[in-house]
């Protein structure tokens, strides 16, 4: 079967007025959607037509006659992920459980956002910043391109997307900006909430 290309959680123009509802049309409509096209021309006639996309990934990780597949289906799942790491009205303060989490593992909610926003911006050209569970632990990393947590057995808990298509029109050259934009105000907390809490429920 092929994959398809999962419609926005929320309206183009929602996250206004820190992300303009034409990044999300380039976004969305033109980059994600090339991802998921170009992975079922990839995978088509081949046996991972019938896997799931998180199944072709941890596959195709690493491997060097799978390049394509793996950046393609990587990218698909990346962009699946980060549109509901966000929602109108986001940012602000987490619930108590993902507060004290955060508390534990970075010293505050502040030094949390610190130390995403520098793992962001230092990620050269194109990437990710992630928060994730490691182990039982939170931490917080960057990875470049299509690269993802799931290649390196982590669970994948927050993304911010700094792939200059994700900010160029609305910010140009200023990515702190952006990230500090994400974090302020369109963070979904709650799925955040809901990643932490299956997680651990599952070990």
């Amino acid at each position: 079967m092929a994959f398809e290309l999962s419609p926005l959680p929320y309206d183009y123009k929602a996250l206004e007025p820190h992300i303009s509802a034409n990044t999300m049309h380039l976004h969305h409509d033109k980059h994600h959607r090339t991802y998921v096209t170009t992975l079922n021309d990839l995978i088509k006639g081949t046996s991972d037509e019938k896997k799931p996309l998180e199944e072709i990934i941890k596959e195709s990780a690493g491997k060097a006659d799978k390049v394509k597949v793996f950046n393609n289906a990587a990218q698909s799942w990346n962009h699946d992920f980060f549109w509901h790491c966000m929602k109108p009205q986001g940012g602000g303060k987490p619930n108590s459980e993902v507060s004290g989490t955060l508390d534990n593992a970075f010293g505050s909610i502040d030094g949390f956002k610190d130390e995403f926003k520098k793992a962001a911006i230092e990620q050269f050209g194109s990437g990710w910043a992630w928060l994730v569970l490691d182990k039982g632990q939170l931490k917080i990393i960057k990875t470049a391109n299509a690269d993802l947590p799931l290649a390196h057995g982590q669970t994948a808990l927050l993304t911010c997307d700094v792939w200059e298509h994700a900010y160029y029109l609305d910010y140009q050259n200023r990515r702190p900006d952006f990230v500090q934009a994400f974090l302020d105000h369109l963070v979904d907390w709650d799925f955040v909430a809901r990643n932490l809490s299956s997680r651990m429920a599952a070990e």
